[in-house]
Order: structure tokens, then C-alpha cells, then sequence
């Protein structure tokens, strides 16, 4: 991997290595919202969703590493139903009408057109033309369970996490902010919940284990072995070794178990990587200091990884879609809410600061 793809409050930045290092080659949509970005591994194409306030969500495709851009259709729901009321479980409306995309993936490499779409407020689009049209998947939208979800750190429920499992055309695991984990094993005929097992601290006693309001922060598969996954989740950290029909909670990880950015090891499903913070109200780095934590025997410990960090009054917050791994497992790199981002060529053991002075960082993808 030789670039990375910054996505930002105010633009898309291209970061490029060489021989003298790494360097901005380029910016696109500067002053522009970049919620997510996608670089497309099947065909190089590019994907950008930008958050224009009053005009709108708007979603961007260019076929040349950036240097020029396209406009898609936007996924849109359906007009809601005439006479049919859609409320969270506390009365408030839930709106038929995009509010952001959260997460663009590509489908199964035997559906090179198809693309995957994660919505606040909590809707799942998919595209079978390379993003030229968008289709809501009625079968999790209209599931019973949906009006059981709720807000987290947004008022609505929103997709985040979609995970394609390369080995089985077909089944895609998603995570939902605060509605679980979800699954479909026949193309998204038909959804499941698979969350058993997370708990949720902040549920009375009776729904703490409800699988359907369980507040995943980030759900991510090994693809080497994909039934292997790893969630940081609003109160801890979870581990699947079987495909998400049953986790366990991880509670060794340090400084803390809280967070919002998780990777795993592309091979090795026993090596991951955290970036931890400080809950619930402040939001920061434990102690004030930047650093990752990196298990290898599958979380029952970890090591505090520190240098090339700011240790002193650091307040950088790592969002779940600003951490990311490259297809050597060796190259990580990770962006904050100030700004700031990091990049290791060692797996995590020593890291380089490529810039500080970035818009805050939503997003951080390696692309060819």
C-alpha cells in the first residue's frame, strides 16, 4: 500500500509515500465534510460521501486516484407510508430521510458492481451498478426488532460496521449504533441479530443482554478468517471466533476498554490493535497520552504502545473509521479529532507523525 485516504471535516486528503516519506499529493472537496471514504480494491475506483448541511448528503466516485470526480445517486428512503407512524422507543420520530453516510464497503469479489451502504438513521442501501443507483434493503428495515434500536452518540441509530466475509458469497455481518449486530447468510434476504453475548452497562438489568440494543462502536473480520471478529464496543471490548453467534468479552485491554477504533491483523486473527480512551463525559486519552494497544494471543493481554506518541496534555480522540491496517499487517496508520496522524511501519512498535495541523480526521483508508 503506498497511499492513504484522509477523510475530514473539511476535505479528502491523498497522502502519498516515497522514498523521502510521506507527503499531501492531493486535496479534494476542500472545506467539504468527508464522512467515509471507500478505495475500491476490485476495480481502483474511489468513493467519497460529503455532508453539505443544507444542501444535502452527496456521494462522489472518481476512477483516477482522485484527480477528477463524479456525482452518484444518493441513497434516499422510500417516502414513508401514508398514515404509518416510525418512532424510537422513546416516542420521538424516526425519520424516513438520510442524514449521513456512515460506511461504504465493497460486496463479495463475485459481485464487482455490488456496494454496501450504512446509513444514519440506521438504513442499509445497496447498489449492484458501482454506486449509479441505490436500493433500501427492505428485509433489515422492515425487520420487527429495528423499532427496538435507538441513538448513541447520534439521536438516531446508524450503520457503521459492514463486514463481507470473502470466503462465503453471501453473508455480511453488520454493526449498528445502538441496534447490535446483524447478519445475513442468503444476501440480505433475511437478517439476524448476533450480538449475543455483548452487554450493555447502561440498560436496566432486564435489557443488558438484549442483543438488539447493544451499542458497537466498531465491528471488524479477519480476512484471512473471517468468523474471527472484533467489536469495540460502548463498554468494553468483544471477541467472536464464530462468526458473531456468540462473543466474549475481552477485559484486560489497558489503559482502558474504552474506545471507538478497532483493527485486526489481515492473517493472524489473534493480533489487534486499540485505540483507547477515556469515558463516558470527557472523551480523551487516558492520562492525557496517545497510545495504541496491541494484543497477540487474542486479547488475554496487551501491550501499551507508546513511542512517537504525545505523552503530554494530548487530547486527540480516534474516531471509529480513523484507524487502519494494510494488506502486510505491518503498516498501520490512525487519525484524531485534532488533526493529528500517525503512521507505523513496525506493527505498532515505534510510529511517525505525518502531519498535525490536518481538519479533524473521520476516516483513514490505505489504497494502492
Amino acid at each position: 500500500m503506498n497511499s492513504l485516504l484522509v477523510a475530514t471535516r473539511k476535505g479528502l486528503f491523498r497522502i502519498d509515500r516515497s522514498s523521502a516519506g510521506w507527503d499531501v499529493a492531493q486535496v479534494s472537496f476542500l472545506g467539504d465534510a468527508v464522512s467515509i471514504v471507500l478505495p475500491d480494491a476490485r476495480d481502483g475506483a474511489i468513493y467519497a460521501a460529503l455532508g453539505l448541511g443544507h444542501f444535502g448528503v452527496k456521494l462522489r466516485r472518481s476512477r483516477d486516484r482522485g484527480e477528477t470526480w463524479e456525482e452518484l445517486q444518493t441513497p434516499a428512503y422510500p417516502q414513508q407510508p401514508e398514515g404509518v407512524t416510525d418512532s424510537l422507543p422513546d416516542g420521538q420520530p424516526w425519520p424516513w430521510r438520510l442524514q449521513q453516510i456512515w460506511a461504504i464497503e465493497a460486496a463479495h469479489p463475485s459481485q464487482p458492481a455490488t456496494l454496501f451502504c450504512g446509513t444514519i438513521p440506521g438504513g442499509l442501501f445497496r447498489s449492484d451498478d458501482s454506486g449509479a443507483s441505490w436500493t433500501l434493503v427492505r428485509s433489515l428495515w422492515d425487520h420487527p426488532k429495528r423499532k427496538e434500536w435507538f441513538g448513541g452518540g447520534a439521536d438516531l441509530p446508524g450503520i457503521h460496521s459492514v463486514c463481507v466475509d470473502p470466503s462465503r458469497a453471501g453473508r455480511v455481518t453488520i454493526g449498528i449504533s445502538s441496534g447490535g449486530v446483524w447478519q445475513t447468510e442468503d444476501d440480505g434476504a433475511s437478517w439476524s441479530p448476533r450480538a449475543t453475548g455483548m452487554y450493555a452497562e447502561y440498560m436496566p438489568p432486564e435489557r443488558r443482554d438484549d442483543p438488539v440494543i447493544q451499542d458497537p462502536h466498531r465491528v471488524v473480520a479477519c480476512p484471512a478468517r473471517p468468523d474471527h471478529l472484533w467489536s469495540q464496543h460502548h463498554n468494553g471490548v468483544f471477541r467472536s471466533t464464530n462468526g458473531g453467534a456468540l462473543w466474549h468479552d475481552v477485559p484486560s485491554a489497558a489503559p482502558s476498554k474504552f474506545g471507538f477504533a478497532v483493527a485486526v491483523h489481515p492473517r493472524d486473527p489473534d493480533t489487534a490493535w486499540l485505540v483507547p480512551a477515556q469515558k463516558d463525559e470527557t472523551r480523551v486519552p487516558v492520562d492525557g497520552k496517545v497510545v495504541v494497544s496491541r494484543t497477540r494471543d487474542g486479547g488475554k493481554t496487551w501491550e501499551v504502545l507508546r513511542k512517537g506518541l504525545p505523552q503530554r496534555h494530548a487530547y486527540d480522540l480516534t474516531l471509529r473509521h480513523a484507524l487502519d491496517i494494510d494488506d502486510t499487517g505491518d503498516r498501520l496508520a490512525f487519525g484524531s479529532t485534532t488533526g493529528s496522524l500517525w503512521v507505523t511501519e513496525d506493527q505498532g512498535d515505534s510510529w511517525q507523525a505525518i502531519s498535525a495541523h490536518l481538519p479533524p480526521i473521520y476516516c483513514v483508508r490505505f489504497m494502492a
